[in-house]
């Protein structure tokens, strides 16, 4: 399956923190990291994009306050985070800076992935930044989460970020080269299991306890991002992270495991869309518009006619015909009272009519599904 991650279009690395920070120290490994970022490197000399998602704020900023190993509380695990993001950014600014390639800092909780006004905008400012070349460099933003509405490890928060951008590859850089039948550290006779392509219950069974440490994941938190990804149409792989240039022994034919979905990420989101969401308002469009969108294009503000119902920004909406027929479903790019305010006009004339820049589209086409 190496191939898979040279046939990648885009593609989310996932590294935690016992791989990038040094336990003794709690210093980032300079020199671990200078290889990984060798690795993105050639991979986007090939045309891919790259998201990070990392680990390590808290393991990097416990030492620099002074608040050894113990377990910390919920306000002193929030104090190391914010004390280790700024030190965190540094180090994969420097390395990522050394091969000329730009580098942002994103924060996440978990309503930043699931609500969908905010799903909707964070997923534009990763689209943008990918589109201007940067690498986005992904945390959860421990500094504000709450023990309610946490994540608690950056596996899910990895897949999660997959499903919000269409992400096609998703690699969980680990400590094992990937799933056993059982424990590899206490059964010798555990077998690595190199392919799966669905979540069962046996596969479940599969899963150990968290290994020792600052991870709080183990193998039970990537089977639960697998399921995430894979039902997002995203391949993910979990592999040994522990050598230098991980990416490329993987791309290598390095052992490890693959999660394998049954349908691409863009069919995946627009079957969510299609069958998960239910309608708040409907936009009538002209035969122009119906044109277009059966020609897989974006609807424009120009091709409207009617808006009924009142929504916000994200909401689920139907699209229907002059004839009042329902020919499609999708996200609205605006709530309904700019959406009335622009319908009929030209994308040029939003700003104008507004007061602000928004989207060129009414409903992009990633966002729409024809029915």
């Amino acid at each position: 399956m190496s191939e898979s991650l040279a046939a990648a279009r885009r593609l989310i690395v996932k590294i935690g923190s016992a791989l990038l920070v040094d336990d003794a120290t709690g210093d980032v490994r300079g020199a671990w990291l200078d290889a990984l970022v060798e690795d993105l490197a050639a991979f986007r000399r090939r045309g891919q994009e790259i998201l990070i998602v990392t680990s390590g704020a808290v393991a990097v900023g416990r030492r620099h306050l002074g608040l050894g190993g113990r377990v910390l509380r919920l306000e002193e695990k929030q104090a190391a985070a914010a004390a280790g993001q700024i030190r965190l950014a540094h180090a994969w600014l420097e390395a990522l800076g050394r091969h000329g390639i730009g580098v942002a800092q994103i924060l996440l909780t978990p309503d930043d992935t699931e609500e969908r006004r905010r799903h909707l905008n964070a997923r534009a400012t990763l689209e943008q930044l990918l589109a201007l070349g940067a690498v986005p460099v992904i945390n959860e933003n421990d500094t504000v989460a709450t023990a309610e509405i946490r994540f608690g490890d950056n596996d899910r928060l990895a897949a999660r970020v997959a499903q919000m951008i269409s992400a096609d590859t998703l690699v969980l850089l680990s400590d094992i080269d990937g799933l056993y039948t059982a424990d590899p550290r206490h059964d010798a006779g555990a077998r690595l299991i190199t392919e799966i392509t669905e979540i069962t219950p046996e596969i479940e069974a599969m899963a150990g306890e968290a290994p020792p440490g600052y991870s709080s994941g183990g193998m039970v938190t990537k089977l639960a991002a697998a399921r995430i990804a894979i039902a997002a149409g995203c391949r993910m792989a979990i592999a040994d992270g522990r050598c230098l240039n991980p990416l490329g022994a993987l791309a290598a034919g390095a052992t490890c495991s693959w999660f394998l979905p049954s349908s691409e990420p863009l069919t995946a989101r627009k079957t969510w869309i299609a069958g998960s969401l239910k309608p708040v308002g409907t936009i009538s469009v002209d035969a122009g518009a119906l044109a277009a969108l059966k020609k897989g294009k974006s609807l424009l503000p120009a091709g409207v006619t009617t808006i009924e119902g009142e929504f916000d920004r994200g909401d689920a909406v139907l699209v229907l015909d002059a004839e009042g027929r329902e020919v499609a479903r999708g996200l609205s790019a605006y709530a309904s009272v700019d959406a009335r305010a622009i319908l009929g006009h030209k994308s040029g004339e939003i700003e104008r009519l507004l007061g602000y820049r928004g989207r060129d589209e009414m409903i992009h086409r990633d966002d729409l599904v024809l029915t």
